[in-house]
Order: structure tokens, then sequence, then C-alpha cells
């Protein structure tokens, strides 16, 4: 083996291979274990999804817990509670959903009729990019048209066939919910007594601290936006004239668990609706529209100022992270995907926590400039004295090995003539 330094080629030593063949292994194992862990994550969707689900959901309605357990009641008489009210606003969420959807079930073949006449407009795009599949099969040599089959399926079966395995997901959401919210302090008690010495029976109990208040000042908040949301959605499709406004209201307020993907189902919902049941294209494109200013209003201001800049997360790694559960879990994953990255922000917190940018030399904020520049001021000047720092270390490195004055480089005296 050789490494090349300076322009020319030297021999690589064998301990140098050695650590190059070692740090290869290490990332192999690290890379089959990532590889293990998601084949586990998605066979195991029946059992770890509602047990995921019920954990974030456990730490949503911890307060109420401890407030309940603060007036006496028995922690897993407080469980049995958080448990019923749960299933009281399932309960309610289903009435307002079961009525309207029934009536829009009588109207979907009318409905269908009516998108199938407007697709029809859109009949010469479609020939035209079926001229240009033929052209590009005779240029590549290839005969095969693109065909759309439909199986045939019974969608009474289908839902047959989901049922149980949509209970027993259900019951095991349940049934963990309960016992999680009635052993949370003994589950919190037992991790601390793994702890081998006090710094980190702190850092993990204010880990678990911080977990809790995140999840759940975060889950309480976006419920009341989500609520308030589909409120606003409401009286805006009943002010329009949309049909069933309290079933786009209530639709709204759900999709709105999810950022991005449920903003996006929520417009081609309402698109497809108002292709369906409105003539005129402004007439069609205002649902949606009024649901996009309303999205950006919640998104861009309310969210923000409810939330704070303390549980603000990257847009970027939001969208992987839903992308990721969405893939893994389905409508679940996309439920937990935040709160995910809550709890990973706050238990890396804690086990690497980081320092502050603090230079020695601060900046001094101007009038006109903002609290992002002043950041990044702050941070170019530290990493300024931190260069600096480093020049000085070698500087003060080279004088030591610089032979003293009067001798060579040797450390000889030089021969007098």
């Amino acid at each position: 083996m050789a490494r090349r330094v300076g322009g020319v080629a030297k021999p690589m030593s064998d301990t140098q291979f050695e650590r190059v063949l070692a740090n290869t292994a290490r990332l192999a194992v690290v890379a089959i274990g990532l590889v293990v862990a998601l084949l586990a994550l998605k066979e195991g969707q029946v059992f770890l999804a509602p047990v995921t689900l019920a954990v974030v959901t456990g730490l949503m309605f911890g307060p109420l817990a401890d407030r309940l357990e603060a007036w006496g009641v028995p922690p897993a008489l407080s469980a049995g509670i958080v448990v019923l009210t749960l299933i009281g606003l399932v309960l309610v969420g289903g009435a307002l959903f079961s009525v309207p959807l029934s009536e829009w079930v009588d109207r979907a073949p009318a409905i269908w009729d009516k998108l199938q006449r407007e697709l029809a407009s859109w009949q010469g795009v479609l020939q035209s990019f079926g001229a240009v599949q033929e052209e590009l099969s005779g240029i590549f040599g290839n005969s095969a048209r693109m065909e759309v089959r439909v199986e045939d399926g019974n969608a009474v079966t289908s839902v047959a066939l989901l049922a149980p395995s949509i209970l027993a997901q259900f019951a095991i959401f349940l049934a963990s919910l309960y016992f999680f919210v009635a052993t949370r302090d003994h589950i919190r008690i037992s991790v601390l007594t793994l702890c081998v010495s006090r710094r980190m029976r702190w850092r993990t109990a204010h880990m678990f601290r911080d977990v809790e208040q995140k999840v759940s000042r975060y889950l309480i908040s976006i419920t009341i936006i989500n609520v308030g949301v589909g409120i606003v959605v409401s009286l805006i499709m009943w002010a329009i004239g949309m049909p069933s406004p309290l079933l786009w209201g209530a639709l709204a307020a759900v999709l709105n668990y999810i950022p991005y993907v449920g903003m996006a189902v929520m417009w081609v919902i309402l698109l497809a609706v108002g292709l369906g049941t409105r003539t005129g294209l402004e007439q069609i494109l205002l649902p949606v529209g009024c649901y996009m200013v309303v999205n950006f209003l919640e998104g861009q201001l309310i969210t923000p100022h409810f939330i704070g800049r303390a549980m603000t997360l990257n847009p970027f790694v939001i969208f992987l992270s839903i992308t990721f559960w969405l893939w893994t879990w389905g409508p679940i994953g996309g439920v937990i995907a935040v709160p995910a990255l809550l709890i990973a922000q706050s238990v890396l917190g804690h086990v690497v926590p980081s320092q502050p940018v603090r230079p020695r030399r601060p900046v001094r904020r101007t009038r006109d400039m903002s609290r992002r520049e002043e950041l990044l001021a702050n941070a170019a000047q530290a990493i300024r004295e931190q260069n600096d720092h480093e020049a000085e270390d070698e500087e003060r490195k080279r004088e030591r090995l610089q032979p003293p004055g009067g001798t060579a480089p040797s450390g000889v005296e030089p021969a007098h003539s």
C-alpha cells in the first residue's frame, strides 16, 4: 500500500493500514446496525407504532395525570381517566366526521361524473403526452406502450381484512397508554437507578424533565392551534358557500398535525371537491386559496409565537423526519415525526451538551443589526480568536524547537578555527 505525501508516493506502514481497516470495519458495523434497525422498525410496525404513539400521547397527557395525582387520585385511576378522556375525544371527533362523510358518500357518484366531465377537457393534453410517448418509443426502439391497469378488488373485502389489524393496534395503543401513564414515575426511577454517578443521574433526571416538558408543550400548543385552524376554516368554507363546512374544518385540524404533508393533502382534497361541486375556475380555486392563506398565517405568525424559538426546528430536518416516519409507519409515523425530533433534541442536548459561542471580545450590537447578524458576527469573532490562539501556540512551539543562539542545528557547538 502507498500514500501520497507532498506529491511523492510513499509506502504505507502496516500500522497505518491496520488502522484504516479497523476504522472501515467499525463503519461497516455501524452501517449494518442501521440497516437492521430500519428493518426492525419496518417489520415491527404493528407493535412498535402504537406503543410509540402511546408514549408520545402519554407525554402530552402527563401534566393532566400529575394534576390529578396532586389532588390525591391514585396513579392507576388517573391513568384510567386519561384513557377515558382520550376515548371520549376520539368518539366526539368520529361523530363530527361521520354525519358529513355519510352525506359525501351519497354524493360520490354525482361528484365522480362531474370530475370525469371536467377532466375530459384535459383530453387534448393527455393525447399530446401519448404522442410524445409514441415518439420516444420509436426513438428508443421500444414498441411497448404504457398501460394503466385497475385491479378489480372488493373494497368491502379489503376493509374486512384490515379491520382486525387496526383493532389490534388500537387495543395495543390503549393498553400501552394506560400502563405508561400509570407507571411513568417507576420507569423514571428505574432508569435513574442504573446511573452509576451523581452527575449522570442529574443529567438523566433533567433529560426526562425536558423531554416531557417539550413534547407536552408542543402537542398541547399544536392541538390548540389546530382547533383554531379548524374553526377558522369551517367559518371561511361556510362563508364562501362550500357544503359541509364543519367537515373541512375538522379535516384541516387533523391533517395539520402532520406538517407540510397534511397541508398538501388538504390542498388536493379541496381542489377535488371544488372540481366536483363548483363551476368556473375562480370558484374552483377559491377554497384552496382561502385555506392557503389560513395555513400561511398559522405557519408564519401564530405557531412561531406560541411555540417559541426554543422549540423551533430546522424545516429541512422536519421534512426528512416526516418523510422517514411516513415511509416507516404510515400516518402514525407522520404524527410522531416532530415529537420524535424533540425527544432526540433533548436527549442529545444532555448527552452531548453544546457550549454557546462566546468570544472574549464580543461584537457590540448596533441599532441596525438584527439578532441573527449579532450571533453570526460573534461566531466569526470567536473563530478569529481561536485561529489567533492556535497561531500563537504554533509560534511558541517553533520557538521552543529552535536551537539556542551560537549552536549548530544538531545542538553541537561549532569547532573554532
